[in-house]
C-alpha cells in the first residue's frame, strides 16, 4: 500500500480537479495508487453527472474566446441550475476554457471536461450550443460578452485599415443592445416578411382599406420592420439613433477612405436556445 500524504492528494487534485475529501477518499480507496485513484474518481463523476443530468440547467453564461489575430472566434452558451453557480469565478474559468477549446478545435469532445466540472461544482452543466467564426484576407472576428454575461455577441467585418477597430466595438455593443436578427434585408427569409404582412393586412386598423393604400401602408409597416429586424438598418444606439447603423458605418469607410462591410454575426442570450 503506497503511503497516503498531502503530497500525493495535492496532485491527485491538481489531475483531476476533484475536491479535498474526495481525493482523499480516493486514495484511501485504492491503497494509495495515483492512477488507480484517477479513473476510481472518473467513474464516480461519470455516475454524478448521469445523476445530476435530468436536472433542470436554466441559468448560465454566454462566454467567448478570440484567437490571437483576431481571424477565428467562438461565441457559447454554457447552462448550470443556478446563478449563483453563473457567477462562480470557477465555473466562468471552466467557460473560458471551452470557448478556448472550440476555437482551436470545433471537432473536441468535449464531454470529460463537462462530468469533470460537474462532479467538482455539483450541479449539471449543460454545454447548450455554440459557434465559431472564421475569416480571411482583411477580415476581423470580434466579441462582446454584455454585462452579466447572459448576452454575448461574435461578428465578422472587412477593411484593411486599423482605425476601424473602434467602429467593431461600437457595432457589437449595437447587436447586444438592439438584438437585431439578420445583418440587411436581404438576408430575411421570404417566410418572415410574408408573416409581418400578413399580420398588419389582418390588423384592425387596416381593414377596410382600398387596394392600392394598403399596398403603400403595408410598405410602411414593413419598412419600420426592418429598422427593428435588421442591423444596418437600426438606429445607431451612439448617436442616439439619429442616423442608422448603415449611414455610420458609411460615414466611418468614408473617412477611412477604404470599404467596410458587416458580413454576418451571431448573438446568444442565456436561455433562448431552450426556448
Amino acid at each position: 500500500m503506497a503511503e497516503i500524504t498531502a503530497a500525493n492528494v495535492g496532485k491527485l487534485r491538481e489531475m483531476t480537479g476533484a475536491g479535498l475529501m474526495d481525493c482523499k477518499k480516493a486514495l484511501v480507496e485504492t491503497k494509495g495508487d495515483i492512477e488507480v485513484a484517477v479513473e476510481y474518481l472518473r467513474k464516480k463523476g461519470i455516475a454524478s453527472a448521469e445523476k445530476k443530468a435530468s436536472r433542470a440547467a436554466n441559468e448560465g453564461v454566454i462566454a467567448q474566446h478570440i484567437q490571437p489575430g483576431a481571424k477565428v472566434g467562438v461565441l457559447l452558451e454554457i447552462n448550470c441550475e443556478t446563478d449563483f453557480v453563473a457567477k462562480n469565478d470557477s465555473f466562468r474559468a471552466f467557460c473560458d476554457d471551452i470557448a478556448k477549446k472550440l476555437a482551436a478545435d470545433p471537432t473536441v469532445n468535449l464531454e470529460a471536461d463537462r462530468i469533470g466540472v460537474v462532479a467538482k461544482i455539483g450541479e449539471n452543466i449543460v454545454i447548450s450550443r455554440h459557434q465559431r467564426i472564421e475569416v480571411s484576407g482583411n477580415g476581423l472576428v470580434a466579441a462582446y460578452i454584455h454585462t452579466g454575461a447572459k448576452v454575448g455577441v461574435g461578428k465578422a467585418e472587412t477593411t484593411g485599415k486599423e482605425e476601424f477597430k473602434q467602429l467593431v466595438r461600437d457595432i457589437t455593443l449595437q447587436i447586444a443592445a438592439g438584438h437585431p436578427h439578420a445583418v440587411s434585408r436581404d438576408q430575411v427569409s421570404p417566410e418572415v416578411i410574408t408573416k409581418e404582412r400578413e399580420i398588419a393586412a389582418n390588423s384592425d386598423r387596416l381593414k377596410g382599406k382600398p387596394a392600392q393604400a394598403m399596398e403603400k401602408i403595408l410598405a410602411g409597416v414593413l419598412d419600420k420592420f426592418f429598422q427593428t429586424y435588421c442591423l444596418v438598418d437600426q438606429g445607431f444606439v451612439k448617436r442616439n439613433s439619429e442616423v442608422s447603423v448603415k449611414e455610420h458605418v458609411a460615414q466611418i469607410a468614408k473617412q477611412l477612405g477604404d470599404e467596410i462591410t458587416i458580413r454576418r454575426f451571431v448573438r446568444f442570450q442565456v436561455g433562448e436556445s431552450a426556448a
